[in-house]
């Protein structure tokens, strides 16, 4: 990272803390906020946030690799996540899966030779009782039928 995107880097982080406060409790605003952005947190934003928060890097990175609409890395253009809780599962999920690896040409865990598409699997979507459920960036789509799944990636291709 160049010096000047670290700097514009602390500039948004510095922005986002005068928003949302230098409490502990401003972190997941703060990462979201960054996420929205660079659609990733990198280790140098975590640091910052960090810093400026007066808490312990490490606290930044449990929050970061709890919740799965927060990346550490940079994802794909269009990241594919579907639910495998068991409500899904119970809800035909297997269905979404194999019409989203058919239509895409890859595997659950596998990014697409263009790099427009990476499909992988979350925890919860914490949509349980409308599954099967699916999120492509960060929009959530629900009570899928494999045609209903095909036809959102299709849009966002």
């Amino acid at each position: 990272m160049l010096v000047e995107e670290k700097n514009a880097m602390t500039e948004e982080i510095e922005q986002l803390v005068k928003k949302f406060g230098k409490k502990r409790s401003a972190l997941l605003s703060i990462l979201h906020g960054i996420q929205l952005k660079h659609r990733h947190i990198s280790e140098y934003a975590q640091q910052e946030i960090a810093r400026l928060l007066d808490i312990h890097p490490v606290e930044v990175y449990s929050v970061l690799s709890f919740f799965a609409f927060l990346n550490a890395t940079t994802k794909d253009r269009n990241l594919v996540r579907i639910c495998q809780t068991i409500s899904c599962d119970m809800k035909n999920k297997e269905n979404i899966v194999r019409a989203v690896e058919r239509e895409l040409n890859i595997k659950i865990g596998q990014t697409t030779s263009d790099n427009k598409f990476t499909v992988e699997y979350i925890n919860c979507l914490g949509l349980c009782d409308e599954g099967p459920a699916m999120a492509i960036n960060d929009q959530v789509f629900t009570k899928l039928t494999p045609e209903k799944a095909v036809k959102l990636l299709g849009k966002v291709k």
